[in-house]
């Protein structure tokens, strides 16, 4: 792909999850992918060093050299990761703009929550309810990532996935990898998120849940499950969120 047959205001995202890395040129006015998505397997041991030779690789794929946003499943401070999620616990206390750096040097990088960046997305290109009142966007991936919305902005850094509900973490109970790990039918895994929810609901009250990740696919296959009394959405960029949000965030120069 040429520089000239680029949108005019392109940028570039990576999401950075427990099974794949990924990454895309993003139309920044509509969030759409300016062609396919280039996805390599996250290294094992996913240490700091490793990944970051894995980002390098998914920019030179599309021969990128502008600025450069990335999701990681940690929470993140002053673009220093203080937690660890599916990925090597090396990275806590990993300085992300020390590391990109060294591998990316010259290059403005940005470094956010991975639910953080899908949160953005979605209020940026997708359902109303994320732009208005309180929303709570949730991912349902290997764990539960989740991004705090208040009439569209952000409180950074939660970490709802590994709040205690009953006698085990969230994402231990409810999060997709849990329905593939036990085999679980629709049914039996919609009643173990909607344990989860209900909790949620109870303690911060919110207009409406967005649901992401890639489960969001097959909404209604067990949406009918629910009973809460707040609506529950699939959230409307579905898994390609993380990408878009991040390439806003480079392109906003956000850096939590």
């Amino acid at each position: 792909m040429t520089e000239n047959s680029l949108p005019a205001n392109a940028g570039f995202g990576i999401d950075v999850g427990g099974s794949g890395i990924k990454g895309a040129i993003v139309d920044l006015d509509t969030g759409e992918f300016v062609g396919e998505r280039h996805k390599i397997a996250t290294p094992q041991p996913a240490t700091p060093e490793a990944v970051a030779e894995t980002i390098t690789a998914i920019i030179e794929h599309f021969g990128w050299d502008g600025p450069v946003g990335i999701t990681l499943p940690s929470v993140m401070k002053h673009q220093v990761a203080r937690s660890a999620a599916n990925v090597d616990q090396q990275w806590i206390g990993t300085d992300t703009q020390e590391l990109f750096g060294r591998h990316l040097p010259g290059r403005e990088v940005t470094v956010l929550n991975d639910a953080d960046a899908a949160g953005l997305a979605e209020v940026e290109f997708g359902a109303a309810e994320a732009r208005e009142g309180a929303a709570i966007f949730l991912t349902l991936g290997t764990g539960i990532g989740s991004a705090l919305l208040l009439e569209g902005k952000l409180f950074p850094n939660t970490e709802l996935g590994h709040m205690i509900v009953g006698k085990k973490e969230a994402e231990k109970q409810a999060s997709s990898a849990v329905k593939d790990k036990k085999e679980l039918s629709y049914k039996d895994w919609a009643k173990r998120v909607n344990t989860v929810l209900e909790e949620y609901e109870k303690l911060f009250n919110p207009d409406v849940f967005l649901i992401g990740g890639g489960i969001s696919r097959k909404f209604d296959k067990w949406s009918g499950y629910l009973t809460l009394e707040t609506p529950v959405m699939p959230a409307n960029l579905r898994n390609r969120a993380g990408i878009v949000g991040a390439a806003l965030a480079a392109q906003r120069g956000v850096k939590p």
